[in-house]
């Protein structure tokens, strides 16, 4: 799909969605009680209908109401391949959830996963005694529970979600777990997970995120969960109203957990106008500067980072290159290339990437199949000088649905 956004100025408020990060961890979370619970503002991105499929496939029983839903948990050996689309989160989290199960396990998904390395999964999950293999670090995974637990040692240079999927099956392992963790990145998502688990009733005990220590027959407790709005769909909205008018953001708690709030510091130091009001935050047009970022714990954020740079007089610089490699796309070769056809000029060197403010000019682009790309390139195409095209603009359903129509709802 083609999407076109012509030069506008952007004024109103927007509902930020509902986290996708959060709604899965609860959606596996109410899965593993044996009781009926209730998610309240789940979101119907791709990702997160696929975590509902998912529990689906492992016994829960799930009820879907308008922006709620009902889960009766109670996991059992599915009877078919349970598939994980294209979420990161849910094929690293339900690989572990999997493992604790008696009887083989296959999980698989489609588009970039397919390319996403497993072989951390594997490791982590053989080390706690159950069995696991990949296809030479890709999808499939396969697993054999029981988990017997134990201790292992993760490398959480790459990313946080095989820690996220160990920390949540560790519960139902057969003897304590200990989780010994180096170089543990976006430190942000596991206080999500610790702070979730401890509202399903689970206790963690987290010793400066070097060690994490959780005993068995502690188990998930039913209950009401809300979720809560999304700061990583919300940066790109915000970004628009600093490099293209005023924006408001409802549905925001800023003093949530998730890295992606971290857009709020980003944007100060571009100089952008920015307000935290009662339940969001305010954002609006300034003198924009070249401003310094370090991203290594938020690296989703740095697509909307590119996109207000790109409008900022000057020279920006992030730390967390290198994350992004390995994502829906090589997000750092995605940026340099889309938006040199933009007049932007992005180099990346090792972990660091240098974006040269500058023109924004019509261009036909490119989403890489990546949604954040996509949100990218419609962003930045508010402050530009004529047309801009996006082909493969139908990915940001993955985590965003309504993006190009709250896109146009505060275009002016």
């Amino acid at each position: 799909m083609r999407k076109s956004v012509k030069p506008s100025e952007v004024k109103g408020k927007i509902l930020a969605l509902s986290s996708k990060s959060v709604a899965q961890r609860a959606i596996a979370a109410a899965t593993m009680t044996k009781g009926v619970s209730e998610i309240l503002h789940p979101g119907s991105c791709d990702d997160t209908r696929s975590a509902i499929a998912v529990c689906q496939s492992l016994g829960a029983e799930i009820v879907e109401d308008p922006d709620r839903l009902v889960i009766r948990g109670g996991l059992k050996l599915p009877q078919k391949p349970l598939f994980c689309g294209e979420a990161g989160l849910g094929i690293r989290m339900f690989s572990a959830i999997a493992a604790t199960l008696e009887g083989e396990v296959v999980l698989t998904g489609h588009g970039s996963l397919l390319k996403r390395p497993m072989h951390i999964i594997e490791d982590a999950l053989v080390r706690l005694g159950a069995q696991c293999t990949t296809c030479k670090g890709l999808l499939p995974v396969r697993t054999v529970g029981p988990l017997t637990g134990g201790s292992a040692i993760i490398d959480g240079s790459m990313s946080s979600q095989v820690l996220t999927g160990l920390l949540m099956a560790a519960p139902r392992a057969q003897k304590d777990v200990v989780l010994i963790v180096n170089n543990l990145q976006s430190k942000p998502y596991i206080d999500i997970t610790l702070d979730l688990m401890r509202d399903f009733g689970v206790e963690v005990d987290n010793n400066s995120y070097k060690e994490f220590h959780i005993r068995v027959g502690q188990e998930y407790q039913p209950r009401a969960y809300q979720v809560e709005g999304d700061w990583s769909g919300a940066a790109f909205m915000l970004v628009a109203g600093a490099i293209a008018g005023s924006i408001e953001v409802e549905n925001l708690n800023t003093r949530s957990h998730q890295a992606d709030r971290a857009i709020l510091d980003a944007l100060k130091r571009a100089g952008a106008y920015v307000s935290i009001r009662e339940d969001g935050v305010l954002v609006k047009k300034d003198n924009l500067i070249g401003f310094d970022f370090d991203a290594t714990h938020c690296p989703d954020l740095i697509p909307p980072l590119v996109a207000l740079a790109a409008c900022c007089t000057g020279r920006s610089t992030f730390l967390g290159a290198r994350r992004l490699r390995v994502k829906e796309s090589d997000r750092a070769a995605a940026l340099q290339q889309e938006f040199a056809k933009l007049g932007i000029t992005i180099k990346v060197d090792g972990d660091v990437m240098v974006v040269e403010g500058g023109n924004i000019y019509p261009a036909d682009t490119y989403a890489h199949g990546d949604h954040r790309i996509a949100m990218a390139a419609g962003v930045v195409s508010l402050a530009g000088k004529g047309l801009v095209n996006i082909d493969g603009a139908e990915s940001v359903a993955k985590s965003y649905p309504d993006f190009w129509d709250d896109l146009a709802n505060i275009s002016l």
